[in-house]
């Protein structure tokens, strides 16, 4: 039995290329961070509560994947950069070293005060100065303005979460910045939701480009049950009604979306970055994003933040 499972570890491996090592190498490191800094929030953590503590962990490993891809990819990667903007090489290192930076710094509570609103100013820079001309160059493309709400709704994470370090956090100023929070994943899971509804083949809970493989067990099951799930966690957090339930919900949805849609097509293809690596930790963190908002909000239903 040990000598099957090493060489289904071996065989896994060979089926990785070395550039593709790094992004998991970096995901495993944060991964084994965040299980050991959360351990008692599990251990004292009352039903959905043991999920929600792992927040962090689902939100900053896929931060740490992307961040290892600014230096294994960064010949792709540069090209994102902005025309207008010198230095680009410079620049995409640099926020491969604050993805990483800052997914070390979430995950294990060290100076996350600080790291958390950093990183949610890095994200929705990337909505504006990436995203919104892609928008506005083309408002029909939907999976343009897929794209601009997922990292839209990872700052809104990062901000939700950042609202909870601050010392004194029921404060107005950090009540803002949760409330902005709520806001960017509402707005996220009210477009998706609509989506996964419309376009039900496509791959669930951020649908982009891709199309659920027909070997997935009810695979267009999986996008209304999606649409419908993140609707209705939309429309609560709009209406700031049970929203701890509300963001409880869609992150538990989407994280059952990955353990049962994304993490089968990524062991088919472990190699392949962009049909494969990306989509399964795109998702799991707006998982995360959705589970750091739950946290943030109050336990009681008629609270409000």
């Amino acid at each position: 039995m040990i000598n099957f499972v090493n060489l289904s570890v071996r065989a896994t491996l060979a089926a990785i290329p070395g550039h593709v090592f790094w992004p998991y190498f970096a995901g495993a490191v944060v991964t084994l961070a965040g299980l050991y800094s959360v351990r008692d929030e599990v251990r004292m953590g009352h039903g959905a509560d043991k999920i929600v503590a792992l927040g962090p962990l689902f939100f900053t490993a896929p931060m740490a994947v992307f961040g290892a891809q600014h230096f294994t990819e960064a010949k792709f990667i540069v090209q994102m950069v902005p025309a207008w903007m010198p230095g680009a090489w410079f620049w995409t290192y640099f926020v491969g070293t604050c993805l990483l930076a800052a997914s070390l710094s979430i995950v294990t509570r060290k100076e996350a005060w600080l790291s958390a609103p950093l990183l949610a100013l890095m994200l929705f820079l990337f909505v504006v100065m990436l995203h919104i001309p892609r928008v506005i160059g083309k408002p029909s493309d939907r999976i343009g303005w897929a794209v601009a709400l997922r990292d839209l709704a990872f700052s809104g994470g990062a901000l939700a979460f950042a609202g909870t370090q601050i010392k004194g956090w029921r404060g107005n100023g950090t009540r803002a910045l949760i409330t902005i929070g709520r806001a960017v994943i509402a707005m996220a899971a009210l477009f998706f939701g609509v989506e996964q509804i419309l376009h039900p083949g496509s791959v669930p809970g951020v649908p982009l480009e891709r199309v659920t493989p027909v070997w997935i067990p009810g695979h267009t099951v999986w996008g209304y049950v999606g649409g419908i799930v993140s609707l209705f966690a939309g429309v609560l957090l709009v209406a700031n009604r049970k929203t701890r339930f509300a963001a409880t919900c869609l992150g538990v949805m989407v994280l059952l979306l990955v353990v049962f849609v994304y993490l089968p097509i990524l062991s088919a293809t472990p190699g392949d970055i962009g049909n494969g690596l990306n989509y399964f930790v795109d998702t799991l963190a707006f998982s995360g994003a959705a589970l750091l908002l739950a946290d943030a909000m109050p336990r009681e239903a008629y609270e409000h933040v």
